[in-house]
């Protein structure tokens, strides 16, 4: 089975290509260049395997939440890939991708979202699959949802942007934080795998971006 994967929700722009359970990737610290370096990178992923993106079985992106014009970014390249290939597409959650990234049991993922606010959601590994305990949300970091239990880990740049804020809030739950871990295409690739294995890719004109916030700057006064 044959899938790309790239994902340009924040700052960094990933791409991946799984190859029966192989992957490589690429990554860069793209700041506002997504646009420019996205498809380069991932025509270099498939000229190195010599696979044509006809031989794809499909395209997956980083949905969302995080950066809306990266967010629009990956999803229309997605689109457009897979509409001249003719091969399903599927939009992964970054929040769960930082998940898997994490290698932990249970997870807090929670991307900074600017604004005095945070993206964020909670995962339980249950075997070979993570089970969703609170669905991704749009909060400030003083009143992210409560977790039963200890030995949570905490995961992505909203533990860095915001540290004194969660830590407070999570007080002796958490276990671990990695605030350096950021959504990566090699994880969307590794947990859209099974999914477009079974058939649940969809037509590319389907496929769109997992937008939380609505306003995207702030008001002059408002700053």
């Amino acid at each position: 089975m044959r899938i790309l994967a790239f994902d340009t929700s924040t700052e960094y722009c990933t791409a991946a290509l799984w190859l029966d359970g192989t992957l490589t990737s690429r990554e860069i610290h793209a700041g506002q260049t997504h646009s420019q370096l996205l498809l380069p990178m991932c025509q270099d992923l498939l000229a190195e395997a010599e696979v044509g993106l006809a031989q794809l079985d499909g395209i997956t992106f980083g949905a969302g939440p995080g950066s809306f014009t990266g967010l629009r970014i990956a999803c229309a390249v997605a689109q457009g890939l897979a509409f001249g290939a003719d091969v399903p597409v599927l939009g992964v959650s970054t929040l769960l991708a930082l998940a898997e990234a994490s290698g932990a049991e249970r997870v807090i993922a929670c991307l900074d979202a600017r604004m005095g606010e945070v993206y964020h959601a909670v995962y339980r590994r249950e075997e070979c699959d993570w089970v969703t305990d609170s669905e991704p949300r749009l909060c400030a970091p003083q009143q992210v949802p409560a977790v039963a239990g200890v030995d949570w880990c905490g995961c992505g740049s909203g533990f860095k942007a915001y540290a004194e804020a969660l830590q407070a809030r999570y007080a002796d739950a958490l276990v671990n934080i990695r605030p350096e871990l950021y959504p990566h295409a090699r994880e969307i690739a590794r947990l859209a795998a099974p999914h477009i294995k079974a058939g649940q890719g969809m037509a590319a004109e389907l496929a769109a971006p997992l937008y939380i916030r609505d306003k995207v700057a702030l008001k002059i006064c408002e700053r």
